[in-house]
């Protein structure tokens, strides 16, 4: 007789936030699995290869594991080490290159608690169907880029994530973005050798840079060293050039015109930082950068049946990150939506714990 192989949970996503409720998982003796589409800590790894973190290493500890750097601020390399280490220490059960699908409640015809069916597709092909109690959704952002939707934005000389600057020495680069994504890539590239403009729809950068990041971009745009148009929005990507066209021309997906934006723009041109212009301007270029932010895998939550937001935000309970579909929880830059700033390892590193805690208390 086939007996059906059930676990208490399924953490998905195998970040800082799924390793830390897999901790907690294994020390409340919790039969668990964690599932991860790509590499451990994915988000991580696909950062660029020199990046410093904004916080410093105690900050990004989980189990009680010490981060030891001799640096302020910890890099990639050292991160990656560091959650190595953690898997080792606690021999987490971690499978990777197993995507998830999808999911659903499963209810069994004996009566018993609703179970959940997660189908997995592996890096090459292998489907299955596994089963548990409860899901844990810690999936992260950075896998789904945002979109500009504009035409030519699938052309291969089109980047939605930052790697090597070495590629564009003495390449027309337009970078479209006003976060720290943005202003360190253009830093990067025109210190490799690359011509750099970089394209954002405010009247400037955005608030969240980098402290030491700022003035030196900042400074970059004054003297004129990296190019920029504030108050910018791109219309179309051409195989050698970008089409901008003033915020205010474009509205923001709701119906809503920017016009404020283009108001900001001029007030931009004004402190030197690039020219407002009222039409249409082609730029050169012969690699083109998105660099406008990432989300959660939205139509995996909608799958499930857990209710999104009108930012895009799963609902859940602020006490347990419980859903409204019983027994599947959020954690970590899942619970974000749109405002990707909130989350953060330093704070999502804390919420598998609460979830654990939870649902032990179920079993």
């Amino acid at each position: 007789m086939f007996v059906m192989s059930v676990r208490d949970l399924i953490i998905i996503g195998a970040g800082p936030s799924g390793l830390s409720a897999a901790i907690a998982a294994k020390q409340r003796g919790l039969d668990y699995q964690v599932l991860e589409k790509g590499t451990l800590v994915n988000s991580i790894y696909q950062f660029p290869p020199q990046m410093v973190f904004f916080t410093t290493p105690e900050l990004l500890e989980i189990g009680g594991v010490p981060f030891v750097s001799p640096y302020d601020k910890p890099t990639r390399a050292e991160a990656l080490r560091y959650y190595r280490r953690i898997v080792d220490e606690f021999d987490l059960q971690v499978t990777f290159e197993e995507t998830v699908t999808s999911f659903a409640p499963d209810i069994p015809e004996t009566g018993e608690r609703t179970l959940f069916a997660i189908e997995t597709r592996s890096s090459r092909g292998v489907r299955r169907v596994r089963h548990a109690r409860n899901v844990v959704l810690a999936i992260g952002y950075y896998d789904h880029p945002n979109r500009l939707n504009v035409p030519g934005e699938d052309l291969t000389h089109v980047f939605h994530y930052y790697g090597d600057p070495h590629p564009y020495y003495r390449q027309r680069v337009v970078i479209v973005g006003g976060g720290n994504s943005a202003a360190e890539s253009a830093l990067e590239m025109f210190r490799s050798g690359a011509h750099v403009t970089l394209v954002h729809r405010a009247a400037e950068l955005k608030a969240t840079i980098k402290y030491w990041v700022r003035p030196d971009i900042e400074n970059r745009i004054k003297e004129g060293s990296i190019a920029a148009r504030f108050g910018a929005c791109v219309c179309e990507i051409r195989p050698t050039s970008v089409v901008v066209v003033p915020a205010g021309r474009l509205d923001d997906g709701r119906g809503r015109t920017l016009e404020a934006e283009a108001q900001r723009s001029q007030r931009a041109a004004e402190r030197g930082w690039g020219p407002a212009s009222s039409e249409k301007e082609e730029l050169p270029a012969d690699a083109v950068f998105l660099l406008v932010g990432y989300h959660a895998d939205w139509d995996l939550m909608r799958g499930a049946g857990i209710e999104l937001t009108d930012r895009c935000a799963p609902v859940y309970d602020p006490e347990t990150f419980e859903t409204n579909v019983p027994g599947v929880f959020v954690a970590g830059g899942a619970q974000a939506g749109m405002e990707t700033r909130d989350i953060f390892i330093e704070n999502g590193r804390f919420h598998g714990e609460r979830i654990i805690d939870v649902i032990a208390k179920t079993r």
